[in-house]
């Protein structure tokens, strides 16, 4: 027995006065997190530094020689805070093919063991910008511009602390609850 619809079955986009009558679903933001608006903030002044950049130079023809750079640094600090987007999410790139042949209990520890590595990696970055951070001192400079490329690594720095802390919040998530995305991956999908 085949089902057959019709095009009365199909909801109706376009009224009887000819104008389509589609409604959007309605945005709700309420769950992006707080480092996804500072991403959204360096991700909007780099735009802008870049509108410049190409108003000085083709319209003006008397390019900002400045722009390059900040606009490159701007880039990497859109990166280090929007990478932790991933981390809350907890979708960075992972392959859980082997999770489906291996024992519920060791499926359990080797994601477990994967939640402690990515936490731990994160704090070891964590230290190791804060070193360098150290050694550079307040000497060295911004090419073009005058100020300390320490601010450029500050901004790398919180943006591993942020992801060390929701890599932590993850891992707690995953041990409450007793599995991860490594032995269910279709529980991101339901769960987020």
């Amino acid at each position: 027995m085949s089902h057959h619809t019709s095009i009365d079955d199909m909801p109706q986009v376009m009224g009887d006065d000819g104008e389509f009558h589609a409604q959007d679903e309605a945005v709700d933001l309420s769950g992006t997190p707080f480092e996804a608006w500072v991403a959204l903030g360096f991700f909007w002044i780099l735009g802008a530094t870049v509108f410049y950049q190409f108003f000085t130079r083709y319209v003006l023809n008397n390019s900002a020689a400045w722009t390059e750079e900040i606009a490159r640094y701007l880039l990497i600090a859109t990166v280090f805070t929007g990478a932790t987007i991933g981390v809350v999410k907890n979708n960075h790139i992972q392959v859980d093919f082997f999770y489906k042949f291996m024992p519920p209990a060791m499926r359990r520890a080797m994601s477990t063991l994967v939640d402690l590595m990515r936490t731990a990696f994160f704090a070891t970055a964590v230290v190791l910008t804060a070193m360098m951070m150290v050694r550079l001192g307040s000497n060295s400079r911004m090419t073009m511009v005058d100020l300390p490329m320490n601010w450029v690594y500050g901004v790398c720095l919180l943006g591993f602390a942020a992801m060390t802390a929701r890599s932590l919040q993850v891992s707690i998530r995953h041990w409450r609850r007793g599995y991860s995305v490594l032995e269910r991956p279709e529980s991101e999908i339901t769960d987020n």
